[in-house]
């Protein structure tokens, strides 16, 4: 399975913060985390929502028959548990389901409510800087813009990662015969291909190193209509151009 198409992205990060993503395609999920930072800031990011749920939730107490419910369904039979006492019984919801949905709510609240009282266990120091808004992730960037001035693209990468983001910010005509791409033009020596640009939403290209690693010396992205198949080298007039600045 390739990992490019954002939506994948998405589904596969609120799965895994949801603890519904189980098994093999669990371990996969945490073996991309650890290779791409993007897939992290995903995670972060539905992380940082469902920790905001669990604060916006008042607390309730539940029914002291909750728990042993629960077990009644879910284990063989036994004497009935005592019923805990009243300033325990938050603590005693939050014991393991063992099976079913409740589970999965017992695992989300838990680890919502440990991200928000210990958000370190979770983020990057840069990560921890952009919640408090100190400051952006280190990321290569460009906006691109027409003859016109008027901005087509918005082109990010963060500055370790393999991962190129192309988000469409003015309309685009798609083009009838060809394909949009984006090229990265260095300050000397040849243009060379970053990825397809999409005519509208956003899309991410794979790149075959890291950003640092390509586009720590180039100057310039452009946009031309190709139609061959695996170009190598602008075949055509420049549709969109502008500067690759570094952020940081």
């Amino acid at each position: 399975m390739t990992y490019t198409q954002p939506e994948l992205l998405e589904h596969l990060a609120s799965s895994y913060v949801l603890g519904t993503l189980t098994g093999g395609a669990r371990s996969r999920f945490e073996q991309l985390q650890r290779d791409r930072a993007d897939v992290r800031v995903l995670v972060t990011q539905w992380e940082t929502r469902l920790g905001q749920l669990a604060r916006s939730v008042p607390l309730q107490q539940p029914s002291p028959r909750l728990w042993p419910a629960i077990a009644e369904r879910t284990q063989a039979a036994q004497p009935a548990p005592r019923a805990p006492a009243p300033w325990l019984g938050w603590v005693a919801w939050l014991k393991p389901a063992g099976m079913g949905l409740g589970g999965v709510a017992v695992g989300v609240i838990a680890a919502s409510l440990l991200f928000v009282t210990a958000p370190t266990l979770f983020l990057s120091s840069d990560q921890m800087a952009m919640r408090s808004g100190e400051k952006l992730p280190q990321s290569y960037v460009g906006l691109l813009t027409d003859a016109q001035g008027n901005g087509k693209l918005l082109v990010s990468s963060l500055r370790h990662g393999k991962t190129l983001t192309v988000k469409v910010i003015g309309p685009i005509i798609a083009p009838a015969n060809g394909t949009l791409v984006l090229w990265a033009v260095p300050a000397s020596g040849p243009a060379f291909v970053l990825g397809p640009v999409p005519a509208s939403g956003s899309a991410a290209s794979l790149l075959p190193d890291t950003s640092e690693k390509l586009l720590s010396k180039v100057s310039k992205l452009v946009v031309t209509l190709e139609t061959s198949s695996a170009p190598v080298s602008p075949s055509a007039p420049v549709l969109f151009s502008g500067n690759c600045a570094k952020l940081w």
